[in-house]
């Protein structure tokens, strides 16, 4: 089979692997935890019914515990005190998930389990993001299967010409 059947052949539940959700009521603070534990750039937060209904990044808890005249000028961050970071991250306290996430929420990029490589690796180029949740059927209630990535991605992409170098 040459690069290209392979390519073709390949599909999004080859891919997929599980990825650390949250819902939309849990605790911030848990949210930020598991953020540094699975060391992930993002979660997936879920409904009740585990169907994905958006991407929490972390830079936007960064957001959270980052005063607005830090983020307007980094460089007065050199000038707070051991106080100030000790106690930065209590704006976490109480807040839920829901509240961490921006009010204009960007659409959550979604596959197929039976979608192809090339298909999901369109999507992460249109959306320009680096992972897509696959959902297990269509509407608005499918649960989540997991998530590709971009890394296996382009790993299937790159034909061994390029990379037997």
């Amino acid at each position: 089979m040459g690069h290209w059947d392979s390519v073709v052949a390949m599909l999004a539940r080859d891919l997929v692997e599980p990825y650390p959700t949250v819902r939309l009521d849990d605790d911030a603070v848990a949210a930020a935890r598991l953020l540094t534990e699975q060391n992930r750039p993002g979660l997936i937060v879920v409904d009740d019914r585990s169907h994905p209904v958006a991407v929490l990044p972390a830079a936007q808890v960064l957001r959270l515990v980052i005063p607005g005249y830090l983020r307007d000028d980094p460089n007065l961050a050199g000038v707070v005190d051991q106080d100030f970071i000790d106690h930065m991250c209590d704006a976490l306290e109480g807040t839920t998930v829901r509240a961490l996430l921006p009010s204009e929420r960007s659409r959550l990029p979604v596959a197929a389990p039976d979608d192809s490589v090339l298909e999901v690796a369109a999507v992460m180029a249109a959306e320009r993001v680096p992972l897509v949740v696959v959902v297990d059927g269509g509407g608005g209630s499918a649960p989540l299967v997991g998530v590709v990535t971009v890394g296996p991605v382009l790993a299937a992409l790159l034909p061994r010409r390029l990379t037997d170098r």
